[in-house]
């Protein structure tokens, strides 16, 4: 990886063969508070079936956050999350076991030939299309055990799995239907043509399945995470590790879970210097913990806002869902509770902490329990707790939820304001929650440090986007595109920012 000019906007559309690490080839670099956009191929499926990958999806080359340093975070601000294929093809997973050797979704080899990370072309369509280019063998190392394959009407939100001739009809123009980006290397899994389940309809709600910081050991990029990482231990690959313990370098940001859309922010720590941030897998939809194991993988763009939070140290991925998202129970108090509460504390002798904010901690293990176990550990080093009052604190305010079995889990809690200030958290939670009750603090955080600066150079509070002919022109920052802000109430959001970053300098603030 080698430093390149910095962007306050930056394009995505080159990709990994399958594999996160500090040797794959930089993306490009964004600006601390920048935008970057990206445009993904399907994950699992494509590449899956295509011999030629080293893993199981098809991720974004890395991009280097300016200013990002190892023991810092980046805040991903996910601002729009648009699906681009018509169709997809989906199921539970067959292996065919002469087609690779330790794992299906790593080393791949041609069962005739023997060829390692074959070539492959296509011939016909069905599972045995994609054949290997030396000696026309079927090379792909799955099929479907149970498959299907969904039309998207994404303007109602909705999808429809088809019968046998509807999937052939698809499978004859695979590319592009599922719009298969010039630059990807997989091939459509529309090529199946599985034709389980006729007639069903689903809801669709997009999300990203696959999206964090780059770990400091290469890895192949489905095996980001505690669960199926598992699959590298002892393994006779180029990829293998020896012990439990050396997973500890993932970064898990193979997660699939469906509160990481448009709206949400992912707060993951920084272990390569830059952070190499990736993008891929996106999902058109997804019940809780993915229990096929894989769901409709789907082409598709990404715009998100990027900020670094100096010196907060995390294991794992935190995720501030949309309020939606929220359990009942981890939603930010009202004011008619706050005041109840207060009330109720006074009158038994106790200060309320009516200033508290949702977080939750991703953990991921080999089951639930160890995928529970990891977010606790994360969660007592974050906030310097003891697991008793982690578990409390997350029964009384919070819960665990699964994203994905065997192992992704996300625990909720409701954390004081007070502590959230002191790990550099409280900006993003008040940002994402519209927390702006409390008296204003003197710790800066990294958005305020960004306003600050902007403030300095231009003389006027976000000059760069709130007063530019583009901001005038679409009567708003342009900021909260897919969020479902109106752009009013985005403006009034900058305005108590920029407030917030005020009471924090000297005066006069532009010296």
């Amino acid at each position: 990886m080698s430093q390149q000019r910095v962007e306050e906007e930056l394009h995505v559309d080159q990709y990994t063969l399958g594999l996160v690490g500090p040797d794959q080839e930089w993306a490009g670099t964004v600006a601390d508070g920048g935008t970057v956009t990206t445009y993904t191929p399907p994950g699992c499926w494509g590449p899956m079936v295509t011999p030629s990958f080293r893993g199981g999806h098809e991720v974004t080359r890395p991009i280097r956050v300016e200013g990002a340093s190892v023991g810092d975070a980046v805040a991903i601000q996910i601002r729009d999350v648009e699906v681009t294929s018509m169709a997809t093809s989906t199921g539970s997973m067959a292996e065919r076991d002469d087609a690779f050797d330790d794992d299906p979704f790593v080393d791949h080899r041609c069962p005739e030939c023997g060829t390692t990370w074959p070539d492959s072309v296509i011939e016909g369509t069905g599972e045995d299309a994609i054949r290997c280019a030396d000696c026309g063998a079927n090379a792909s190392s799955f099929g479907f055990e149970y498959g299907y394959t969904v039309a998207f009407d994404h303007e109602n939100g909705v999808g429809v799995t088809l019968d046998e001739d509807g999937a052939h009809e698809l499978a004859t123009d695979a590319d592009r239907v599922m719009d298969i980006p010039e630059n990807a290397r997989q091939h459509p899994i529309l090529l199946y043509e599985p034709d389980g389940m006729p007639g069903t309809i689903g809801r669709l709600r997009p999300f990203i399945g696959n999206i964090g910081t780059t770990p400091p050991v290469t890895m192949p990029d489905s095996h980001n995470a505690g669960d199926f990482g598992q699959s590298l231990i002892g393994a006779d690959h180029d990829y293998g590790v020896e012990t439990a313990d050396d997973l500890e370098m993932r970064t898990d940001g193979h997660m699939d879970i469906p509160g990481v859309r448009a709206g949400a922010t992912l707060i993951c720590p920084v272990a390569v210097e830059g952070g190499g941030i990736y993008v891929g897998d996106l999902h058109a939809n997804q019940g809780d913990g993915e229990l096929s194991l894989h769901t409709t993988d789907v082409s598709g763009t990404v715009t998100m806002d990027v900020e670094v939070i100096d010196g907060l140290e995390l294991d794992g991925p935190m995720l501030l869902p949309n309020e939606a998202d929220l359990p009942f129970i981890s939603k930010p108090y009202s004011d008619e509770e706050r005041e109840a509460g207060r009330n109720l504390a006074e009158e038994h002798g106790v200060t309320a902490e009516t200033e508290m904010g949702p977080i939750q901690v991703i953990g991921s293990g080999g089951s639930v329990n160890d995928a529970t176990q990891n977010a606790f550990d994360r969660a007592t080093q974050l906030f310097d707790m003891s697991e008793g009052e982690i578990r409390a604190r997350c029964t009384f305010t919070g819960g665990v939820q699964i994203g994905r079995l065997p192992g992704v889990v996300q625990l909720d809690m409701l954390a004081p304001m007070e502590l959230l200030e002191e790990r550099g958290l409280a900006q993003p939670v008040r940002d994402q929650y519209d927390i702006w009750t409390a008296a204003g603090t003197t710790t800066v955080s990294g958005a305020s440090r960004r306003w600050r600066t902007c403030i300095r150079k231009h003389r006027n509070p976000c000059w760069s986007k709130m007063g530019s002919p583009k901001w005038i022109r679409s009567g708003g920052c342009g900021s909260c595109s897919g969020s479902g802000e109106p752009d009013s109430q985005h403006f009034f959001r900058r305005v108590r920012k920029t407030a917030y970053a005020l009471s924090s300098l000297s005066w006069p603030w532009w010296h």
